[in-house]
């Protein structure tokens, strides 16, 4: 069983920034958080929950959806066991619930987190 809090949502004015944080934890000493690839998603009302990052488990390999390019920048610290999604310049079209998803390697279960709410307005 894998645990994944998402935190640092808002309320921000368009062109702002937020900064997401996705912590991971697992049972005892058998959860490695590097062998975990991790995923920022998205869900905005009426709509389907799409793709916006995935960072692999060394944190050398990332990827974006157009719509997050040169915007957000996924990160990890495997340390803290955490990954984060920095955005910048927000628009209102950003305005989801945001989800991180963990999978490990070489295995079909994805673990889910809550989310947390983007809402960008003036």
């Amino acid at each position: 069983q894998v645990t994944i809090v998402e935190t640092g949502g808002g309320l921000v004015q368009p062109g702002g920034s937020l900064r997401l944080s996705c912590v991971a934890s697992g049972p005892g000493n058998t959860f490695t958080f590097s062998n975990y690839a991790m995923s920022w998603h998205r869900q905005g009302p009426g709509e389907e929950r799409e793709l916006v990052a995935t960072i692999s488990g060394g944190g050398t390999s990332t990827t974006y959806a157009d719509s997050a390019k040169g915007r957000f920048t996924i990160t990890r610290d495997n340390i803290k066991n955490t990954v984060y999604l920095q955005m910048n310049n927000l628009k209102p079209e950003d305005t989801a619930r945001y989800f991180c998803k963990g999978r490990r390697r070489f295995s079909s279960s994805d673990w889910w987190g809550q989310g947390t709410q983007v809402t960008v307005s003036s």
